[in-house]
């Protein structure tokens, strides 16, 4: 067991854990953020992403260890207060989503998406998006709520 100080979501935090243990656990076991979703734990479908210092990773395979100092940004965190993110927005408003399932993952790998490439095509969207998973088939309205959502952060219609 070991100290490990991060941010998380703008706070500063420590826990003290094995430091080989995945933070997919430390989220939602141990600090209660159980908008990350533990879908294949083989880094496959994406539904345990997480940015770690503004980098999509999945918590699922992701050692305390590579946590140390770095801040960690859950589904949760996107929002300010009661204001939804722009991405989030855009899903709801988009339904891009169906048994919500993936949807944490989704959302997490749009905004990363964006923050890297702010004005994406959708081949771009589509490709940036191909590593999460969605069994009910949203995947059309997910990267439409993508589209809308850079539009609205580049200050554009809807």
């Amino acid at each position: 067991m070991k100290p490990i100080a991060f941010t998380l979501n703008g706070v500063a935090r420590t826990v003290t854990v094995d430091e080989n243990r995945d933070l997919l656990w430390v989220l939602r076991d141990d600090l209660g953020y159980t908008g990350t979703k533990f879908g294949c734990g083989a880094s496959f479908c994406g539904a345990c992403t997480v940015l770690l210092d503004g980098r999509e990773v999945r918590s699922c395979v992701t050692p305390m260890s590579r946590v140390a100092g770095k801040k960690v940004v859950t589904v949760e965190g996107l929002a300010q207060g009661d204001k939804l993110s722009p991405v989030q927005e855009a899903f709801v408003e988009h339904v891009g989503f169906q048994c919500g399932f993936c949807t944490s993952g989704m959302v997490i790998g749009a905004t990363a998406l964006l923050d890297a490439n702010p004005k994406p095509t959708r081949a771009q969207i589509i490709q940036g998006l191909e590593r999460h998973l969605c069994r009910c088939g949203a995947h059309l309205r997910v990267v439409d709520a993508v589209e809308s959502a850079a539009r609205k952060m580049a200050g554009g219609a809807k």
